[in-house]
């Protein structure tokens, strides 16, 4: 049974927009541009702690949601397409990975590349981030009474890249099911139904900003109070870019380990976008034996 749903969307300072007339990046550019001029003004009016842009660089799941988002805005595909075929080593991939990699020790912080959700979501709710990528949860977390950006949060899509792209976020979310070998099946699919009720769902959906997979819940007025961007992102939860799981079934945790140790490589500058490309299709290629995964 679906519990939640999730997608990255991009997490912006609205305060510190306004106070410097940027708008909120609808492409990667312009993203770079606004966290370099606030990075830069913040700095210089004593804040040396602030960078402008944290996200999920360790070499882990969240690397390959962050990278997938990076390929797909830039219309680079899916790592893997829906017919099994590996579609990474593309001249638009490697831009992607290539822009990203520019932000490390500019805007991003050198020890971003062993950021997790939690590493990026700590940067960012102290006040030193301008932009955070990172799932709906940390909306909550961010206006908690303790939180110093309580109210100076906003959310939007993240951006394209390059005025042709695409807006991607990653498709995440859990779902609950019953184990075959449970002692008390009944009792466990009950516990089930009820955390995937509707009354449920809204609770945690206002309390904690995980997003709904019930779609009358996008437009219930008491949850569009909590988390106004469940409405104005409603498309971006409704079309998640997925991870190419179904393509790869069984193989898709080797794929995706190759993918995000291949875009590592490149955010450390160990290896060109060109060089790890062309190393992960072959890799890809030989687990799937050819593409017959």
């Amino acid at each position: 049974m679906p519990w939640f749903t999730d997608a990255g969307v991009l997490y912006y300072r609205k305060d510190l927009l306004e106070k410097y007339g940027e708008k909120p990046p609808t492409t990667w550019e312009e993203l770079t541009a606004s966290a370099e001029k606030i990075m830069k003004a913040e700095r210089e009016a004593g804040n040396d702690k602030m960078w402008g842009y944290v996200w999920q660089g360790r070499a882990y799941e969240g690397l390959t949601c962050d990278a997938l988002e990076w390929v797909a805005s830039y219309n680079g595909g899916t790592i893997v397409d829906q017919n099994g075929k590996v579609t990474i080593n593309n001249d638009n991939a490697k831009k992607a990975l290539t822009t990203a990699a520019g932000w490390v020790d500019t805007i991003s912080p050198p020890g971003v590349l062993n950021y997790g959700e939690e590493e990026a979501r700590g940067v960012f709710q102290t006040g030193n981030a301008v932009f955070m990528r990172n799932w709906p949860y940390a909306w909550s977390l961010g206006n908690s009474d303790d939180s110093p950006v309580k109210d100076k949060i906003g959310v939007v899509a993240l951006p394209k890249g390059g005025e042709d792209g695409s807006h991607a976020g990653t498709l995440g979310g859990w779902q609950l099911a019953v184990s075959k070998y449970s002692d008390n099946p009944e009792v466990a699919a009950s516990l089930a139904m009820y955390l995937t009720s509707f009354e449920e769902q809204k609770r945690r959906a206002i309390e904690g900003s995980y997003n709904p997979t019930i779609e009358a819940l996008y437009q219930d007025e008491e949850v569009l109070t909590a988390v106004p961007f469940f409405g104005s992102l409603y498309n971006t939860f409704a079309n998640g870019t997925p991870r190419p799981s179904t393509a790869t079934g069984a193989k898709y945790n080797q794929v995706s380990n190759a993918f995000w140790n291949a875009t590592h490589s490149v955010l450390s500058g160990s290896e060109t976008a060109d060089a790890a490309l062309a190393k992960l299709q072959k890799n890809l290629n030989r687990i799937s034996r050819g593409g017959r995964w």
